[in-house]
Protein backbone atom coordinates (compact mmCIF):
# COMPACT_ATOMS: atom_id res chain seq x y z
CA UNK A 1 0.00 0.00 0.00
CA UNK A 2 1.39 3.64 -1.06
CA UNK A 3 -0.50 6.25 0.95
CA UNK A 4 -0.36 10.30 1.06
CA UNK A 5 0.59 11.11 4.27
CA UNK A 6 0.55 14.94 3.75
CA UNK A 7 0.23 17.89 1.49
CA UNK A 8 1.45 21.36 1.94
CA UNK A 9 1.66 24.43 -0.36
CA UNK A 10 3.27 27.63 0.20
CA UNK A 11 2.86 30.90 -1.86
CA UNK A 12 5.65 33.54 -3.32
CA UNK A 13 5.02 36.93 -1.69
CA UNK A 14 4.27 38.85 -4.35
CA UNK A 15 -0.06 39.06 -4.43
CA UNK A 16 -2.39 40.98 -6.64
CA UNK A 17 -5.63 40.69 -8.01
CA UNK A 18 -6.74 40.55 -11.61
CA UNK A 19 -8.12 44.44 -10.55
CA UNK A 20 -4.71 45.37 -9.81
CA UNK A 21 -3.34 44.13 -12.58
CA UNK A 22 -5.08 45.98 -15.24
CA UNK A 23 -3.30 49.05 -15.00
CA UNK A 24 0.12 47.65 -15.87
CA UNK A 25 -1.53 46.27 -19.19
CA UNK A 26 -2.06 49.75 -19.97
CA UNK A 27 1.65 50.36 -19.94
CA UNK A 28 2.54 46.94 -21.88
CA UNK A 29 0.18 47.59 -24.35
CA UNK A 30 0.40 51.10 -24.72
CA UNK A 31 0.75 52.15 -28.60
CA UNK A 32 -1.68 49.10 -29.51
CA UNK A 33 -5.31 49.43 -31.35
CA UNK A 34 -7.60 50.32 -28.93
CA UNK A 35 -9.70 47.52 -29.53
CA UNK A 36 -7.14 44.76 -29.28
CA UNK A 37 -6.03 46.62 -25.80
CA UNK A 38 -10.48 46.38 -25.04
CA UNK A 39 -9.95 42.29 -25.81
CA UNK A 40 -7.17 42.28 -23.70
CA UNK A 41 -8.38 43.61 -20.50
CA UNK A 42 -11.07 41.56 -21.41
CA UNK A 43 -9.53 38.59 -21.83
CA UNK A 44 -8.01 39.13 -17.94
CA UNK A 45 -11.37 40.11 -16.71
CA UNK A 46 -13.13 36.63 -17.80
CA UNK A 47 -10.90 34.44 -17.24
CA UNK A 48 -12.33 33.25 -13.53
CA UNK A 49 -8.92 34.45 -12.09
CA UNK A 50 -9.13 36.81 -9.24
CA UNK A 51 -5.91 36.41 -7.43
CA UNK A 52 -2.81 34.98 -8.54
CA UNK A 53 1.16 35.27 -6.52
CA UNK A 54 4.27 35.44 -8.58
CA UNK A 55 8.17 35.04 -7.73
CA UNK A 56 8.59 38.59 -9.60
CA UNK A 57 6.84 41.31 -8.44
CA UNK A 58 4.27 42.97 -11.36
CA UNK A 59 7.07 45.99 -11.88
CA UNK A 60 9.83 43.38 -12.54
CA UNK A 61 7.01 41.26 -14.75
CA UNK A 62 5.96 44.17 -16.89
CA UNK A 63 9.38 44.94 -17.69
CA UNK A 64 12.16 44.19 -20.32
CA UNK A 65 14.07 42.34 -18.15
CA UNK A 66 16.52 39.83 -19.55
CA UNK A 67 16.12 36.25 -19.45
CA UNK A 68 18.86 35.86 -17.11
CA UNK A 69 17.91 37.88 -14.88
CA UNK A 70 14.55 36.06 -14.70
CA UNK A 71 15.87 32.88 -14.30
CA UNK A 72 17.88 33.94 -11.61
CA UNK A 73 14.96 34.94 -10.02
CA UNK A 74 13.37 32.03 -10.45
CA UNK A 75 16.67 29.94 -8.99
CA UNK A 76 16.59 32.06 -5.95
CA UNK A 77 12.78 31.62 -4.72
CA UNK A 78 12.22 27.90 -5.71
CA UNK A 79 15.10 27.34 -3.42
CA UNK A 80 13.71 29.40 -0.94
CA UNK A 81 10.19 28.69 -0.85
CA UNK A 82 10.88 24.88 -2.04
CA UNK A 83 12.43 24.78 1.27
CA UNK A 84 10.35 26.40 3.36
CA UNK A 85 7.51 24.30 1.91
CA UNK A 86 9.18 21.00 2.11
CA UNK A 87 10.17 21.79 5.90
CA UNK A 88 6.45 22.58 6.82
CA UNK A 89 5.40 19.94 5.06
CA UNK A 90 7.39 17.37 7.17
CA UNK A 91 6.54 18.72 9.94
CA UNK A 92 2.84 18.10 9.38
CA UNK A 93 3.61 14.62 8.94
CA UNK A 94 5.69 14.58 12.24
CA UNK A 95 8.52 13.66 9.86
CA UNK A 96 12.89 13.93 9.85
CA UNK A 97 14.13 15.03 6.95
CA UNK A 98 16.65 12.51 7.15
CA UNK A 99 13.06 9.91 6.73
CA UNK A 100 13.27 10.46 3.30
CA UNK A 101 14.09 7.90 1.10
CA UNK A 102 13.10 9.46 -2.29
CA UNK A 103 13.22 13.20 -3.48
CA UNK A 104 11.46 13.84 -6.91
CA UNK A 105 11.27 17.80 -8.06
CA UNK A 106 9.06 18.77 -10.70
CA UNK A 107 9.20 21.90 -12.67
CA UNK A 108 9.12 23.47 -16.27
CA UNK A 109 9.48 27.22 -16.01
CA UNK A 110 12.80 28.06 -15.65
CA UNK A 111 15.92 25.95 -16.08
CA UNK A 112 18.49 24.98 -13.12
CA UNK A 113 21.61 22.61 -13.19
CA UNK A 114 22.51 21.04 -10.32
CA UNK A 115 18.50 20.33 -10.48
CA UNK A 116 16.68 21.63 -7.27
CA UNK A 117 16.63 18.07 -5.28
CA UNK A 118 20.55 19.32 -4.99
CA UNK A 119 19.91 22.27 -3.12
CA UNK A 120 17.35 21.35 -1.05
CA UNK A 121 19.55 17.91 0.06
CA UNK A 122 22.03 20.56 1.48
CA UNK A 123 19.44 23.08 2.72
CA UNK A 124 17.63 20.20 4.44
CA UNK A 125 20.67 18.31 5.52
CA UNK A 126 18.47 14.68 3.99
CA UNK A 127 20.36 11.92 3.62
CA UNK A 128 23.77 10.80 1.48
CA UNK A 129 21.79 7.83 -0.28
CA UNK A 130 18.66 9.63 -0.87
CA UNK A 131 17.03 8.67 -4.24
CA UNK A 132 16.40 11.69 -6.77
CA UNK A 133 14.35 12.47 -9.62
CA UNK A 134 14.37 15.75 -11.27
CA UNK A 135 11.50 16.27 -13.55
CA UNK A 136 11.95 18.95 -15.74
CA UNK A 137 9.96 18.61 -19.28
CA UNK A 138 6.31 17.76 -18.31
CA UNK A 139 4.08 20.88 -17.64
CA UNK A 140 0.77 21.00 -15.81
CA UNK A 141 1.24 17.27 -16.17
CA UNK A 142 3.98 16.46 -14.02
CA UNK A 143 1.92 17.31 -10.20
CA UNK A 144 0.18 13.91 -11.06
CA UNK A 145 3.24 12.49 -12.71
CA UNK A 146 5.80 13.09 -10.22
CA UNK A 147 2.98 11.22 -7.57
CA UNK A 148 3.07 7.99 -10.23
CA UNK A 149 6.69 7.60 -9.62
CA UNK A 150 7.05 7.54 -6.36
CA UNK A 151 4.29 5.38 -6.11
CA UNK A 152 6.25 3.18 -8.66
CA UNK A 153 9.56 3.37 -6.21
CA UNK A 154 7.41 2.81 -2.90
CA UNK A 155 5.82 -0.10 -4.39
CA UNK A 156 9.10 -1.75 -5.13
CA UNK A 157 10.71 -0.28 -2.09
CA UNK A 158 8.37 -1.15 1.37
CA UNK A 159 8.72 0.66 4.49
CA UNK A 160 10.16 3.85 2.75
CA UNK A 161 9.17 7.68 2.66
CA UNK A 162 8.72 10.25 -0.46
CA UNK A 163 8.60 13.79 -1.31
CA UNK A 164 7.36 15.11 -4.33
CA UNK A 165 7.77 18.81 -5.05
CA UNK A 166 6.41 21.28 -7.66
CA UNK A 167 7.95 24.77 -8.39
CA UNK A 168 6.65 26.62 -11.21
CA UNK A 169 6.63 30.13 -11.79
CA UNK A 170 5.03 30.70 -15.50
CA UNK A 171 4.90 33.99 -14.80
CA UNK A 172 8.67 34.17 -15.26
CA UNK A 173 7.59 32.93 -19.17
CA UNK A 174 5.88 36.26 -19.73
CA UNK A 175 6.87 37.48 -23.28
CA UNK A 176 6.78 41.57 -23.24
CA UNK A 177 7.47 42.01 -26.99
CA UNK A 178 4.77 39.55 -27.38
CA UNK A 179 1.14 40.49 -28.67
CA UNK A 180 0.02 37.13 -29.21
CA UNK A 181 -3.26 35.54 -28.15
CA UNK A 182 -1.21 32.48 -26.59
CA UNK A 183 1.18 35.19 -24.52
CA UNK A 184 -2.34 37.35 -23.71
CA UNK A 185 -4.14 34.27 -22.55
CA UNK A 186 -0.98 32.34 -20.87
CA UNK A 187 -0.46 35.79 -18.77
CA UNK A 188 -4.33 36.00 -17.84
CA UNK A 189 -4.58 32.54 -16.27
CA UNK A 190 -1.18 31.44 -14.79
CA UNK A 191 -0.05 32.47 -11.26
CA UNK A 192 2.98 30.94 -9.24
CA UNK A 193 3.08 28.34 -6.20
CA UNK A 194 4.78 25.95 -5.05
CA UNK A 195 3.56 22.37 -3.43
CA UNK A 196 4.85 19.18 -1.64
CA UNK A 197 3.15 15.69 -1.55
CA UNK A 198 4.34 13.28 1.15
CA UNK A 199 3.94 9.82 0.49
CA UNK A 200 5.09 6.26 2.56
CA UNK A 201 4.93 2.40 2.00
CA UNK A 202 5.32 2.36 5.55
CA UNK A 203 2.63 0.34 7.45
CA UNK A 204 2.71 2.60 10.55
CA UNK A 205 1.66 5.55 8.28
CA UNK A 206 -1.85 6.93 7.36
CA UNK A 207 -3.56 8.46 4.85
CA UNK A 208 -5.60 8.00 1.75
CA UNK A 209 -4.50 4.98 -0.51
CA UNK A 210 -3.72 5.25 -4.04
CA UNK A 211 -5.67 2.50 -5.25
CA UNK A 212 -4.15 2.86 -9.15
CA UNK A 213 -2.47 5.11 -11.95
CA UNK A 214 -2.12 5.45 -15.28
CA UNK A 215 -1.13 7.65 -18.12
CA UNK A 216 -2.80 8.49 -21.60
CA UNK A 217 -0.84 9.55 -24.22
CA UNK A 218 -2.76 11.60 -27.36
CA UNK A 219 -1.33 10.86 -30.59
CA UNK A 220 0.27 13.19 -32.91
CA UNK A 221 -0.46 16.38 -30.32
CA UNK A 222 2.85 17.50 -29.33
CA UNK A 223 1.73 21.08 -31.11
CA UNK A 224 -0.69 21.22 -28.69
CA UNK A 225 1.15 22.81 -25.67
CA UNK A 226 4.80 23.34 -24.65
CA UNK A 227 7.47 26.44 -24.64
CA UNK A 228 10.16 27.38 -27.03
CA UNK A 229 13.51 28.30 -25.84
CA UNK A 230 13.99 31.29 -27.51
CA UNK A 231 16.69 34.53 -26.72
CA UNK A 232 14.43 36.19 -24.71
CA UNK A 233 13.08 33.11 -22.48
CA UNK A 234 10.31 30.28 -22.90
CA UNK A 235 7.96 31.23 -25.08
CA UNK A 236 4.63 29.23 -24.41
CA UNK A 237 2.71 26.80 -26.95
CA UNK A 238 -1.08 26.72 -26.40
CA UNK A 239 -3.01 25.85 -29.17
CA UNK A 240 -6.67 26.96 -28.94
CA UNK A 241 -8.02 23.54 -29.85
CA UNK A 242 -6.62 21.86 -26.37
CA UNK A 243 -10.06 21.96 -24.98
CA UNK A 244 -12.07 20.43 -28.14
CA UNK A 245 -9.14 17.87 -28.29
CA UNK A 246 -9.82 17.27 -24.07
CA UNK A 247 -13.50 16.45 -24.77
CA UNK A 248 -12.97 14.51 -27.60
CA UNK A 249 -10.60 12.03 -25.36
CA UNK A 250 -12.73 12.26 -22.39
CA UNK A 251 -14.67 8.81 -22.17
CA UNK A 252 -11.16 7.03 -23.45
CA UNK A 253 -9.32 8.94 -20.95
CA UNK A 254 -11.81 8.05 -18.13
CA UNK A 255 -14.00 5.14 -18.28
CA UNK A 256 -11.23 2.43 -19.18
CA UNK A 257 -9.24 3.55 -16.11
CA UNK A 258 -12.49 3.42 -13.82
CA UNK A 259 -13.59 0.00 -15.25
CA UNK A 260 -10.32 -1.74 -15.06
CA UNK A 261 -10.85 -1.14 -10.99
CA UNK A 262 -14.50 -2.25 -11.26
CA UNK A 263 -15.82 1.44 -10.87
CA UNK A 264 -17.80 3.92 -12.72
CA UNK A 265 -18.44 7.50 -12.39
CA UNK A 266 -20.66 7.38 -9.65
CA UNK A 267 -18.47 5.14 -7.37
CA UNK A 268 -16.36 8.17 -7.31
CA UNK A 269 -16.77 10.84 -4.26
CA UNK A 270 -14.21 13.44 -4.74
CA UNK A 271 -13.19 14.73 -8.47
CA UNK A 272 -9.26 16.18 -7.59
CA UNK A 273 -8.59 18.24 -11.27
CA UNK A 274 -6.27 20.13 -12.64
CA UNK A 275 -7.63 23.61 -13.62
CA UNK A 276 -6.25 24.44 -16.63
CA UNK A 277 -8.08 27.48 -17.47
CA UNK A 278 -11.72 28.40 -17.55
CA UNK A 279 -12.80 26.78 -20.85
CA UNK A 280 -11.07 23.28 -20.07
CA UNK A 281 -13.16 23.57 -16.40
CA UNK A 282 -16.53 24.34 -18.45
CA UNK A 283 -15.45 20.96 -20.51
CA UNK A 284 -15.05 18.90 -17.39
CA UNK A 285 -17.66 20.86 -15.66
CA UNK A 286 -20.35 20.03 -18.61
CA UNK A 287 -19.23 16.30 -18.73
CA UNK A 288 -20.31 15.87 -14.99
CA UNK A 289 -22.94 18.15 -13.66
CA UNK A 290 -25.20 15.74 -15.16
CA UNK A 291 -23.70 12.75 -13.59
CA UNK A 292 -24.30 15.09 -9.77
CA UNK A 293 -20.52 15.37 -9.54
CA UNK A 294 -19.07 18.81 -9.28
CA UNK A 295 -15.26 20.28 -9.42
CA UNK A 296 -15.77 23.26 -6.73
CA UNK A 297 -12.69 22.66 -5.38
CA UNK A 298 -10.81 22.49 -8.93
CA UNK A 299 -12.71 25.99 -9.70
CA UNK A 300 -12.02 27.90 -6.47
CA UNK A 301 -8.48 27.14 -6.99
CA UNK A 302 -8.00 28.53 -10.23
CA UNK A 303 -10.29 31.86 -9.05
CA UNK A 304 -7.43 32.36 -5.84
CA UNK A 305 -4.48 31.23 -7.39
CA UNK A 306 -4.68 30.63 -11.51
CA UNK A 307 -3.05 28.17 -12.96
CA UNK A 308 0.35 27.38 -11.54
CA UNK A 309 1.57 24.53 -13.67
CA UNK A 310 2.13 20.89 -12.15
CA UNK A 311 1.01 22.54 -8.39
CA UNK A 312 -1.60 23.24 -9.04
CA UNK A 313 -3.98 20.00 -8.67
CA UNK A 314 -1.92 19.53 -5.47
CA UNK A 315 -3.34 22.99 -4.06
CA UNK A 316 -6.53 20.80 -4.96
CA UNK A 317 -5.69 18.03 -3.46
CA UNK A 318 -4.37 19.74 -0.27
CA UNK A 319 -8.18 20.90 0.18
CA UNK A 320 -9.35 18.02 -0.22
CA UNK A 321 -7.15 16.56 2.52
CA UNK A 322 -8.12 19.21 4.61
CA UNK A 323 -12.15 18.51 4.46
CA UNK A 324 -11.03 15.14 5.77
CA UNK A 325 -13.05 12.60 3.33
CA UNK A 326 -14.77 9.78 5.26
CA UNK A 327 -13.22 6.22 5.31
CA UNK A 328 -14.25 4.21 2.01
CA UNK A 329 -14.25 7.40 -0.26
CA UNK A 330 -12.80 7.39 -3.58
CA UNK A 331 -11.13 10.26 -5.36
CA UNK A 332 -9.61 10.65 -9.07
CA UNK A 333 -6.77 13.31 -9.81
CA UNK A 334 -6.30 13.98 -13.57
CA UNK A 335 -3.77 16.67 -15.05
CA UNK A 336 -2.84 17.36 -18.74
CA UNK A 337 -0.15 18.26 -19.66
CA UNK A 338 2.92 18.48 -23.25
CA UNK A 339 2.96 15.73 -25.18
CA UNK A 340 -0.12 15.36 -24.95
CA UNK A 341 -0.46 13.72 -21.95
CA UNK A 342 -3.18 12.89 -19.27
CA UNK A 343 -2.39 11.66 -15.88
CA UNK A 344 -4.48 9.71 -13.60
CA UNK A 345 -4.68 8.38 -9.89
CA UNK A 346 -7.39 6.73 -8.27
CA UNK A 347 -7.46 7.20 -4.18
CA UNK A 348 -9.42 5.68 -1.45
CA UNK A 349 -9.30 7.27 1.86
Amino acid sequence: MVKIKAVHTTLPEHKRTTTEILPFLDGWLHGQDDRFIRKVKKIFENSAVEERYSFMSPEEVFSLTSFEARNNIYIEQSMKLSTECLTAALTKANWAAQDLDFLITVSCTGIMIPSLDAYLINNLQLRQDVVRLPVTEMGCAAGVAGMIYARNFLKANPGKRAALIAVESPTATFQLEDYSMTNVVSAAIFGDGVACVLLSSCEEDNGPEILDDSMYHFTDSTNLMGFKLTDSGLKMVLDIDVPEVIEANFPAILYPFLEKNGLGIADIDHLIFHPGGKKIIQVVESLFSELGKNINDTKEVLRLYGNMSSATVLYVLERMMDNQPSPGEKGLMLSFGPGFTAQRILLQW
